[in-house]
């Protein structure tokens, strides 16, 4: 396995900074390495995800071999992934664990009764139809609300299913649900029909949809409604059965929809398509849904498109991988406890607190300069920065799981029975006081993220490794992978959709109309710059949905380096591999970034993904920074160089 970490061995030192600063700083690595079978993508943050599921391996393994007593952490872990790893089992039973269901959707007599059969699937497997959510009101952000998104499509994006650029993809598509039918027992020129069903049906639900760059609208995503309105708007949408099937307390009167008019397609839909077709429908996206748990030939046919097709990856990670992952998502806090006591030491949190406290004084005082921001606006904004909580390493309070079953011979029903406690507990408090403590990460998961409705960020214990942060390193190095990234995230409560959230988290207007004209005109500089690099020939990035990441990497590599400055204020700046500390910074930031793609991967992060891809992130935020030109010379005429007029600053 690879060294994940900071090295200037990476480098390419042939290379001028000054022409080509990505290259420059990871240039070797890239001339090195190429895509494993099984990935669709590799960098820096793939190969630390590769070497922390090693570690997490051995965790479970352990578990396997000595589970410990019935009931215990120790008992959940090691039974699932004993049950996930039994292949003949699993085979033995092909795709019979689905056959009450299949029953189920095949008895209903009405639309409204297969909502009520809809409703048992989205308590464990299938999501036909519509996306629904149990989380914080985003409008009063201290209680739980019950939320209706578009969904029911199985393509990535509204694109795949009426762009000319993925009309190859249609085409797989219409084979693979094929094969999947076929698989399941239909002869071939029924599940071709079945096929055909299902992607007239999704065409149709997709007609309505809103683009990846318009969901990331939070304010037109939000519309709050009695339940009894929505039944009014949306006819043909079985609402009351929907909830009656889930469970929603009989105390919740009211609905958020994200997209009204998808909802109004939507119910169309249903009251024009045939009781057959839906049936049709819903038994794909049970079978699809379930595939992964399923005997190989399901298992291995749901790769082949998701996997091959759409992202251009050979070859299925490692059984033990994949049965590692399904455990984490499954019973994660129990897999975190095991982990975090075998693998984060108690020192991380302490540089990790010192670090943030360090940033987050930088982030204020600009807060408190900005020659842009008004007076009313400014005080609202630091009284929300004052608010800010971060939570590092794993949780204050644990999850329980011991009313989750797990047995070592059931690896389907472990899956099933795993989901229903997790959509059971969800759906229960619905309308109750927001768990604050609460972590939407396990701690074995390499990454981080910011919430804006509890106004936290989180780092779990798998991040807190390198190349992102390491004990061995100086400080350079570690504010300029780990310290970018504690800006990045707290930069996110005030990126473009991050700033509409208050100091409690509700989503509201609370910038002056100047204020948000003043901001929006200088994002728009990132916008711009984005959407003028080219992921591959002829595929532009689309700066706009990724604004909300760009800003986060701007403001993130900014704050950082100014932390780092002050961190180095007294000390003596001494040379470490013949680089100063501010190139060891840039240096860092960019090797952290490194990525290689396969072009359908690369495609399909573009149609839909809001990061930028890992190798433009290395750069794209640097070159708005004077700080980054001095660092390496770069100067007017330099092809690094960008003029003072082109630059984004915001924070």
């Amino acid at each position: 396995m690879a060294d994940p970490g900071f090295s200037v061995d990476k480098m390419d030192r042939s290379v001028d900074p000054r022409a080509d600063f990505a290259k420059y700083a990871a240039g070797g690595w890239y001339a090195r390495n190429e895509i494993p079978a099984d990935k669709a993508r590799w960098g820096g943050f793939n190969e630390l995800t590769e070497s922390n599921w090693t570690k997490v391996r051995g965790v479970v393994e352990a578990a396997a071999a000595a589970p410990g007593a019935p009931g215990s952490i120790s008992q959940k872990v090691g039974d699932f992934f004993t049950s996930a790893m039994d292949t003949g089992a699993i085979n033995a039973r092909g795709h019979q664990p689905l056959a009450a269901e299949f029953a189920a959707i095949g008895g209903a007599q009405s639309v409204a009764e297969l909502f009520t059969v809809v409703a048992r699937m989205r308590l464990s497997l299938g999501s036909p139809f519509l996306g629904l959510a149990f989380y914080p009101d985003q409008k009063q952000s201290d209680r739980y609300g019950f939320y209706l998104f578009q969904g029911g499509m199985s393509l990535p994006s509204k694109d795949y299913y009426f762009s000319e650029k993925f009309a190859r993809e249609r085409w797989e598509f219409l084979g693979h649900v094929a094969k999947m039918f076929e698989l399941a027992g239909e002869t071939r020129g029924v599940a071709y029909q079945n096929a055909e069903t299902v992607f007239a049906l999704e065409k149709a639900l997709a007609a309505q949809a809103k683009l990846p760059v318009e969901l990331r609208d939070r304010l037109a995503n939000y519309n709050k409604m009695t339940v009894a309105a929505a039944v009014t708007a949306y006819p043909g949408v079985p609402v009351a059965p929907l909830m009656a099937g889930l469970g929603v307390p009989a105390s919740v009167t009211e609905v958020i929809v994200g997209q009204p008019k998808f909802f109004e397609g939507l119910s169309a839909v249903l009251l024009a398509t045939p009781l057959a077709d839906l049936k049709t429908y819903a038994r794909w996206h049970l079978l699809t849904d379930a595939a992964p748990h399923l005997a190989s030939s399901f298992d291995d046919e749901n790769f082949r498109f998701f996997g091959t097709v759409l992202n251009g990856t050979p070859q299925q990670e490692p059984r033990w991988q994949r049965a590692t992952k399904i455990v984490d998502a499954s019973v994660g806090e129990a897999l975190g406890q095991l982990y975090v006591a075998k693998h984060y030491p108690p020192a991380a949190k302490a540089r990790m607190d010192e670090m943030i406290r360090n940033i987050r004084a930088v982030f204020r005082e600009r807060l408190e300069k900005l020659e842009w921001m008004s007076a009313p606006t400014r005080a609202k904004a630091l009284a929300k920065f004052d608010r800010f909580e971060p939570m590092i390493g794993f949780p204050a309070k644990w999850r329980d799981y011991s009313a989750v079953d797990i047995r070592r011979d059931d690896y389907f029903g472990n899956v099933v029975r795993a989901k229903q406690a997790a959509a059971r507990r969800q759906i229960d408090r619905t309308g109750q006081v927001v768990d604050r403590s609460e972590w939407s990460m396990t701690p074995p998961t390499v990454n981080a993220y910011y919430s804006p409705v509890t106004n936290q960020i989180v780092f779990p214990a798998g991040i807190l490794q390198p190349p992102f942060f390491d004990f061995t390193m100086d400080d350079a190095v570690n504010y300029g992978a780990i310290g970018g990234v504690i800006g990045h995230e707290i930069t996110h409560g005030f990126d473009d959709q991050g700033r509409r959230s208050d100091a409690d988290g509700n989503l509201t207007d609370w910038w002056t109309a100047d204020d948000a004209a003043k901001f929006r005109e200088r994002a728009q500089k990132l916008v711009e710059q984005f959407n003028n690099y080219q992921a591959l020939p002829g595929l532009a990035i689309n700066g706009q949905l990724s604004l909300g990441e760009n800003i986060g990497d701007l403001g993130g590599t900014s704050i950082a380096f100014e932390a780092l400055q002050r961190s180095l204020v007294g000390k003596e700046k001494k040379l470490i591999d013949g680089l100063t500390p501010e190139q060891r910074f840039y240096v860092s930031w960019a090797q952290q970034w490194r990525t290689k793609f396969r072009d359908d991967a690369m495609r399909l992060q573009i149609a839909r993904g809001p990061h930028a891809p890992g190798n433009f992130r290395a750069m794209g935020p640097l070159v708005n920074q004077q700080e980054f030109f001095d660092a390496f010379g770069i100067k007017e005429g330099d092809p690094m160089w960008r003029k003072p007029a082109d630059r984004c600053e915001i924070w």
